[in-house]
């Protein structure tokens, strides 16, 4: 090969080369200039509406008789009769005989007072015909003054000793109408001690009685729970006449009570009728009582079981309604240095903070006082890190909420964001 060979190949290859590199970069695809693509989080938001609301407040208590009493003899005596209702659970109404003691002492007593008394009469009429007399005599100057004040003195005496005699005969009468003893209002017998044969004393108690013409519950409530309730705190707890004008009735809320009889869940439905005077030093409680009318079924069908004096129940107290106002889930209020926030969404798909305005919050759900309006989407996804006006992407899909779940991290936010509240009226 010559050296002109030489010096061409080299220089062909260049060429080649040249060649190919102006092909490549003739042929190549063109880049087309747009915006960077944004990672915007995926976020579930909700669309609120104003609505009506009645609040309401749970608390437990044990039901207990209105009125509870022992059963005392006045008189004392052999028992000769108790009535089969008598026993521990019976029941008996106003004023029917429960027990009869041995009556015939006391009759005996009260024929010996009517002797007296008969007796007492026929001195003190001796008497006020003396005095008559003598003062008629003086009339007619032939009686001493002395005779005079030995007739009023007479007279006196047996005024007072009838009046006596007549208060024992009255007493007397009494002890015997006491031989039966009778119920003292419609109740129920807790227990008895007491049976035919044995011998009772005059104030030494032979039985326990409790009322069943309403029962009574004794509520436990935080004070700050009163926000809630529609109360009076007058209320007396005084049970309406017949002539009683309804529109001023005294009681209170109606109250829904829980609880599980015979195996069975059960309710029944009372009245809040007073509150207590004063509040637990110790608790910081404030005690409601609740009122079950006819808790036995006496008076007519309740629809449920007896209310049992001493069963526990779960209490559902219906409070105050409110209007305007937004339930939220509990995810989507976010708490800040004390501040209660919203995220909501604009139009323009960016996150906004809203104050807003508590009015509780419990572990599922939040009611909106104020802060939102009609048709706001409020974002009710947990976010690790938000800021006030960043993009997001609501999700309208099964494939992004499978990437919402995968975004989502339990977190506490930033600066305290998401974090509990415990419930407290604004």
């Amino acid at each position: 090969m010559n050296s002109r060979m030489k010096a061409i190949i080299p220089l062909a290859i260049i060429a080649v080369a040249a060649l190919v590199v102006l092909i490549v970069k003739l042929t190549e695809p063109g880049v087309e200039a747009g915006p960077a693509p944004v990672n915007a989080p995926l976020v579930s938001v909700i669309e609120v509406q104003p609505r009506e609301l009645q609040f309401s407040v749970q608390t437990q208590g044990t039901v207990v008789p209105r009125t509870e009493s022992d059963l005392i003899p006045q008189v004392s005596g052999e028992v000769i009769w108790v009535s089969p209702k008598l026993v521990s659970g019976g029941f008996f109404e106003a004023a029917e005989p429960l027990l009869r003691i041995d009556p015939s002492d006391h009759r005996v007593e009260l024929e010996a007072a009517r002797a007296v008394v008969a007796r007492t009469r026929s001195e003190f009429a001796r008497a006020k015909t003396e005095i008559e007399r003598q003062r008629s005599l003086a009339v007619q100057g032939v009686a001493s003054q002395a005779r005079i004040d030995d007739a009023e003195k007479a007279f006196k005496v047996a005024e007072a000793e009838l009046r006596e005699q007549t208060a024992k005969l009255a007493r007397a009468e009494r002890d015997l109408d006491r031989t039966e003893i009778r119920a003292p209002y419609q109740g129920r017998v807790r227990s008895e001690q007491v049976d035919v044969g044995q011998f009772v004393s005059r104030g030494v108690p032979i039985g326990k009685l409790y009322a069943t013409d309403y029962a009574e519950v004794r509520l436990p409530l935080p004070d700050r729970d009163l926000f809630y309730l529609d109360i009076r705190f007058d209320l007396s707890g005084e049970k309406a006449g017949p002539d009683d004008d309804p529109t001023q009735n005294q009681l209170g809320p109606e109250v829904e009570l829980r609880a599980e009889f015979a195996g069975q869940p059960r309710t029944w439905v009372g009245r809040i009728v007073r509150t207590e005077g004063e509040i637990d030093a110790k608790s910081r409680m404030v005690h409601l009582v609740a009122r079950v009318e006819d808790p036995y079924g006496q008076i007519g069908a309740i629809g449920s079981a007896p209310l049992a004096v001493g069963l526990f129940v779960e209490a559902e107290i219906q409070g105050r309604k409110v209007e305007n106002v937004y339930v939220l889930p509990r995810t989507a209020l976010r708490t800040d240095v004390g501040i209660d926030l919203v995220y909501v969404v604009d139009a323009g798909d960016r996150l906004r903070f809203k104050n807003v305005e508590v009015l509780r919050a419990n572990r599922d759900d939040v009611v909106i006082g104020g802060g939102l309006q009609p048709g706001d989407r409020v974002c009710v996804s947990p976010l690790a890190a938000a800021v006030d006006g960043m993009a997001v992407r609501i999700i309208s899909g099964p494939e992004d909420e499978g990437r919402l779940g995968q975004q989502q991290q339990p977190t506490a936010g930033a600066g305290g964001l998401d974090s509990a509240m415990a419930q407290r009226p604004k």
